[in-house]
């Protein structure tokens, strides 16, 4: 059986504070099998040292051409990579792959190279903003660069905007999967030029739910569930970051609204049904991610109910399935559902995606994801399961969203 040759990149570092992004960007590739060259430029080493990239690689960080007996790192480092990885790449860099500066080893192996170039932009709004940036970046996709991100966000600055570099879990994502397809990212992470990574959604009108609902019993006690909303929440920053017009209806949760995002605050699953169908006929997208409480109680009392030695029966009667509602209007959105399973996934995900008529279902094990940060996720489709490794649910609700999107434009095509 014929084995598949080991994949190698050479990773450029360039001079800025995101540098320190590059460690666990290494540590994820070779955790992947992927055989990782650094090549740091002089103002890389005053945000994050050789010798640290050096230990996370096990090779040594190449910085200076001249250091080998010919000079030619330029060329012998080009030559063995699959692909060549610059990230950060700070506004300068950027400059200098745009009009084929060489002035050290980094930009001299990029002008060198025979193999893809992807760049992870990252520097302060304004200048990502600014006009010769904007120029540069539309050059370098003209060239043929990939361009991953980069993304919004509270900046080292402390101003908050566009600029950010892209968190190392989703470029581990891409970069696998640009390896994997030879020629372009895939589905789940497509090339995300400029335009694209900005106007993706832009124009497109998406209704969000997030969080629990609360069912009153009496005056103090009610029917709730452990959901956070931070699933719910990330879904609704990355869809304004991809250029969406946001609307979210949260059940209560303590997290902060994300900025540029319309929110309605609910309690009830009715509260939540009446407050969806108000937006709902202005809706392109409609994500169902809030953990709706299937039942209320028939009766619910004014007063606190007084305690007593005997036992207590509360009538529950079915709430509304909203998701299930939309899905079946005549003109119904897009519609992206979620389920929280404790077994089956699989299973019971499919089977519940079939049922509403969805065409994208979004699943994960209640008992690894309720309250935390982190996550893994497979995504349902009619042409199957993807599978989204375990990150930060802002990286997988960006990934969700690209799918979706795909996915959105396709059905819109037909």
């Amino acid at each position: 059986m014929e084995q598949t040759k080991p994949k190698h990149i050479v990773l450029g570092i360039t001079g800025g504070i995101a540098a320190y992004k590059a460690a666990e960007l290494s540590r994820l590739l070779v955790k992947q099998g992927i055989t990782v060259q650094v090549v740091m430029t002089e103002a890389a080493t005053h945000f994050i040292t050789s010798a640290t990239m050096q230990a996370l690689t096990g090779h040594p960080v190449l910085v200076d051409q001249w250091l080998d007996d010919k000079g030619m790192s330029h060329i012998q480092s080009s030559r063995v990579a699959d692909t060549i990885v610059i990230a950060p790449a700070t506004a300068d860099f950027i400059a200098k792959l745009a009009h084929g500066l060489a002035d050290d080893l980094l930009s001299t192996l990029c002008l060198a190279r025979n193999c893809p170039l992807i760049i992870a932009p990252a520097m302060n709004k304004q200048m990502w903003s600014n006009a010769a940036t904007k120029r540069n970046v539309q050059q370098l996709i003209a060239d043929g660069v990939t361009v991953l991100g980069p993304a919004s966000g509270v900046q080292a600055c402390g101003e908050e905007g566009m600029g950010r570099m892209v968190e190392a879990e989703e470029l581990a994502m891409g970069i696998v999967a640009f390896l994997k397809d030879g020629e372009s990212l895939n589905a789940l992470t497509p090339s995300l030029t400029l335009s694209r990574w900005e106007k993706e959604l832009k124009g497109v009108k998406v209704l969000i739910t997030a969080g629990p609902t609360y069912e009153a019993i009496d005056a103090v006690r009610g029917i709730t569930n452990r959901s956070s909303g931070k699933m719910g929440y990330a879904i609704a920053q990355a869809a304004q970051e991809m250029g969406a017009e946001v609307m979210m209806v949260s059940g209560p949760t303590a997290l902060h609204h994300p900025p540029d995002v319309r929110v309605t605050n609910v309690t009830s699953a009715a509260e939540m049904f009446d407050a969806v169908k108000q937006h709902v006929d202005a809706t392109d997208i409609f994500i169902s991610v809030a953990a709706v409480a299937d039942y209320r109680v028939a009766q619910t009392s004014e007063q606190k109910i007084k305690k007593h030695d005997g036992n207590l029966t509360l009538e529950l009667i079915p709430n509304t399935d909203i998701l299930a509602y939309i899905a079946a209007l005549p003109n119904a959105p897009f519609c992206v559902g979620f389920a929280a399973e404790s077994e089956k996934l699989s299973e019971y995900a499919e089977k519940k995606r079939r049922a509403k008529k969805l065409p994208l279902l979004a699943a994960n094990l209640a008992q690894h994801a309720i309250g935390a940060d982190n996550n893994e996720i497979i995504l349902f489709d009619d042409a199957g399961e993807h599978h989204l490794p375990r990150a930060d649910k802002l990286t997988l609700a960006r990934a969700l969203l690209r799918h979706a999107a795909t996915l959105y434009r396709k059905g819109k095509s037909k």
